[in-house]
């Protein structure tokens, strides 16, 4: 199997007066084509903060992280963010959905910011649309949805570009336990079913047992993987 992304001897740190606090120390990960992986650990253990560094979403104080194959730890802005939305799919607790926008104007949304024409992908959203069991509420805005519903339309923005990786922060943190089951068994779908990537933060022994392999982080180290 190939590696989607590697961190190598990754370090995060703040400067506080004179001190360095350490996030993460010395990350040393691999996650491999079709992985499902979930990080788990406690409150401040530093695992949000390892996502949004393999996301690229944070850089690295020290330390370099590969995606598919390619040292985007000091990129600039501008590379990354295109590095980024070209092959990363992300997933956040709050969803995230602009709004005013309707279900289907913010699963296209990734592809206006890379200026290609949503035209394109009208039979693309269609077929997300129908996965996610949302093709009925296609032209809805956000409040006029569920928790769960508007994390199906999350997933679906995610995917929309075919990425390789999907990285979920916290995905079903705010759900009820029936929505969010349903959240994990799509995403086990996702995984096994269309081959996606996934990474996933979470604090729910449950819910990493979707995964196909748990790491566990503690004091901002890997404790086991």
């Amino acid at each position: 199997m190939n590696n989607l992304i590697e961190a190598n001897n990754v370090c995060k740190s703040f400067k506080i007066g004179k001190e360095n606090l350490y996030i993460l120390k010395n990350i040393n990960l691999d996650i491999e084509e079709g992985e499902f992986v979930s990080i788990m650990g406690p409150s401040g253990c530093g695992k949000s903060t390892l996502l949004y560094l393999l996301g690229g979403l944070d850089s690295p104080t020290s330390g370099t992280i590969y995606l598919k194959g390619k040292n985007y730890s000091h990129m600039s802005s501008k590379k990354k963010s295109i590095l980024r939305r070209r092959n990363i799919g992300f997933v956040f607790q709050f969803y995230n959905l602009v709004p005013n926008l309707n279900v289907e104007d913010n699963i296209l949304l990734p592809l206006l910011l890379d200026g290609k024409n949503p035209k394109d992908y009208r039979r693309k959203l269609d077929d997300i649309l129908e996965i996610m069991n949302m093709s009925t509420r296609r032209k809805h805005t956000p409040r006029e949805l569920s928790g769960g519903q508007q994390q199906r339309v999350a997933i679906a923005r995610a995917l929309i570009f075919d990425s390789d990786i999907i990285l979920a922060d916290e995905p079903i943190g705010n759900l009820d336990s029936k929505s969010g089951t349903e959240i994990m068994k799509l995403f086990r779908s996702i995984n096994s079913e269309m081959k996606k990537t996934i990474v996933q933060v979470t604090h729910s022994e449950e819910s990493s047992l979707y995964g196909t392999r748990v790491i566990n982080l503690k004091d901002g180290e890997i404790v086991s993987s």
